[in-house]
């Protein structure tokens, strides 16, 4: 294996490894939301509901819908269609994937 694609392997795993370090979670330990950051917490919230909620959900089973369909017939790769579905389990996962990093950077402890 050639040099140059070692280093383009080996540079987004540095990048999740590191991502997933406990160092990184204990700024989060300090305590609640700092002042003044009610309005901004009330917009994340918002934003995580439309992302989560029904809304969302409708168009990810569509989307999956329309491109399992279109991988049967041929119409699109299967990697992109693959890709739309991971992205779908990555949303609707990703509050279980966050506490599963939460979890892990409080044991590293």
């Amino acid at each position: 294996m050639p040099i140059g694609k070692f280093a383009r392997w080996l540079r987004p795993v540095a990048v999740l490894l590191t991502a997933f370090l406990p160092s990184a979670a204990l700024a989060q330990e300090l305590g609640g939301d700092p002042a003044g950051s009610g309005v901004i917490v009330g917009a994340v919230h918002w934003i995580e509901g439309t992302l989560l909620g029904t809304v969302a959900t409708v168009v990810a089973v569509i989307a999956v819908a329309a491109v399992g369909l279109m991988m049967l017939t041929g119409r699109i790769n299967w990697r992109y269609g693959a890709t739309v579905i991971l992205g779908c389990f990555i949303l609707f996962g990703a509050a279980s994937i966050v506490a599963g990093i939460q979890t892990s950077a409080q044991l590293g402890q």
